[in-house]
C-alpha cells in the first residue's frame, strides 16, 4: 500500500512541477546572458527558415536545462519529445525516436553523457546529415539501411561534460552553461510559484525559503510546497514567517540550506578523515551515498558555499564547514610537519 502511496504522491509532486514551469519567456527568471543568446539563435533560424542549431545545455540539476528547452520548442511553434541517455538502449531505440519526429521538432535528451558509444556512432550522422545508417542482420549477410531523418533540433542536458566524448560534444552549434541564480531570482520564482499555487505567503518567509534553496529553482519550488502543506495543517493556509522556521526545521534544512545529507557527507569527512584530503570513493563508502549523488547533488552547492574543496587529493572540509556544523577546528598533524 505505501508504494502505491509513494508512486501517488510522486505523480502529484510531477503534476505540480509541470504547472509551475514557466511556459514563456517572461516567466523564465534568470539565465539572462543565456535567454537572449538563445533568442537570437531562434530568430535567425526562423529567419532563415530553418531549425536552430543543436544546443547543449550543462549545469547542476534543477537549473532549468529542462525548461528551456521546453520554451524553445514552444518559440518555435514545434513540438518537443523528451527522452534520456540511459533509455537509448539500442539502435532501435534511436531509430523510433528519431523517425517519429516532425521537421523542425525539438528532440530533448538528458543525461546525454550516459548514451553508450555505440549509440553515438549513429547519433553523429543523424545530427550532422539528418541520415540514419542502419545495419541490418549479422554476418556475411548483413547489410546497411540509410534513412532520411526531418531536419530537427537536438538539445542536449548534463551535468557532467567533461563525460561526453570530444566528437559528439564538437557537433552541438552552441554549448550554455547554467550556473546557479541570485537570491533575488530565487525570491521572484518562489513569488511566481505561490501565484501559481494560489497560496499567500509573508515577504519575511519568502525571503527564508529563498535563502535556504540553495540557489536552485527546483529546491525553491519543493521547499515552497512543503512548507504549504505545513501552513494548511498547522496554520491558516498562510505561509508566515513562523510557519516557515518551523516548517524547515522539522524538513531539516538549515539556514544555509544544508540537508541530513549534506551534513552526514561533511560529518564523514571531519569525523572519520580528520577533515581530508580523502577520495570520492572512500567517502562515499563512508557517508553511504552513491558516487554520482555526491558529485551531482551535494558537491556543487558544498563547494559554491565553500564548505568543502576538492583538490588533486582528494575532498577538503573547509574552515567554514566545521564553523557552521559546531565543530572545533583542529590542526592536522601533516600540515604542522
Amino acid at each position: 500500500m505505501s508504494s502505491l502511496l509513494d508512486k501517488k504522491v510522486k505523480k502529484d509532486d510531477e503534476l505540480l512541477d509541470s504547472t509551475l514551469r514557466p511556459k514563456k519567456w517572461s516567466d523564465y527568471v534568470g539565465q539572462d546572458s543565456i535567454k537572449e543568446n538563445i533568442k537570437v539563435i531562434i530568430t535567425a533560424a526562423k529567419q532563415r527558415d530553418e531549425s536552430p542549431d543543436h544546443l547543449l545545455f550543462y549545469g547542476s540539476s534543477g537549473l532549468g536545462k529542462t525548461t528551456l528547452a521546453q520554451l524553445i520548442a514552444l518559440e518555435m511553434g514545434k513540438e518537443i519529445k523528451i527522452s534520456s541517455g540511459p533509455a537509448i538502449e539500442r539502435a532501435g531505440d534511436l531509430a523510433a525516436i528519431l523517425t517519429n519526429l516532425n521537421d523542425g521538432d525539438v528532440l530533448f535528451l538528458d543525461e546525454i553523457h550516459r548514451i553508450s558509444k555505440t549509440i553515438e556512432e549513429y547519433l553523429y550522422p543523424a545530427m550532422e546529415e539528418y541520415k540514419l545508417n542502419l545495419i541490418l542482420g549479422k554476418g556475411p549477410m548483413a547489410r546497411t539501411m540509410e534513412m532520411s531523418l526531418p531536419k530537427f533540433t537536438l538539445i542536449g542536458a548534463t551535468t557532467r561534460p567533461g563525460f561526453l566524448s570530444a566528437p559528439l560534444r564538437n557537433r552541438f552549434g552552441a554549448t550554455f552553461q547554467l550556473n546557479f541564480y541570485t537570491t533575488d531570482d530565487i525570491e521572484k520564482i518562489i513569488q511566481r510559484s505561490s501565484n501559481l499555487l494560489k497560496v499567500k505567503i509573508d515577504t519575511e518567509a519568502l525571503k527564508i525559503i529563498a535563502q535556504c534553496s540553495r540557489f536552485t529553482p527546483r529546491v525553491a519550488n519543493r521547499l515552497l510546497k512543503r512548507v504549504r502543506d505545513f501552513a494548511e495543517v498547522q496554520g491558516q493556509g498562510i505561509i508566515t514567517k513562523e510557519i516557515a522556521e518551523n516548517s524547515l526545521k522539522a524538513l531539516e534544512v538549515d539556514q544555509m540550506g544544508l540537508e541530513p545529507g549534506d551534513r552526514n557527507i561533511l560529518l564523514a569527512l571531519i569525523n572519520k578523515f580528520g577533515g581530508g584530503p580523502v577520495g570520492l570513493q572512500t567517502l562515499s563508502a563512508a557517508a553511504m551515498e552513491e558516487e554520482d549523488t555526491i558529485l551531482d547533488i551535494y558537491e556543487p552547492y558544498l563547494m559554491q558555499m565553500g564548505f568543502l574543496e576538492r583538490t588533486p587529493k582528494g575532498r577538503i572540509a573547509s574552515r567554514l564547514a566545521y564553523k557552521h556544523l559546531g565543530v572545533e577546528h583542529l590542526m592536522r598533524q601533516r600540515q604542522l610537519m
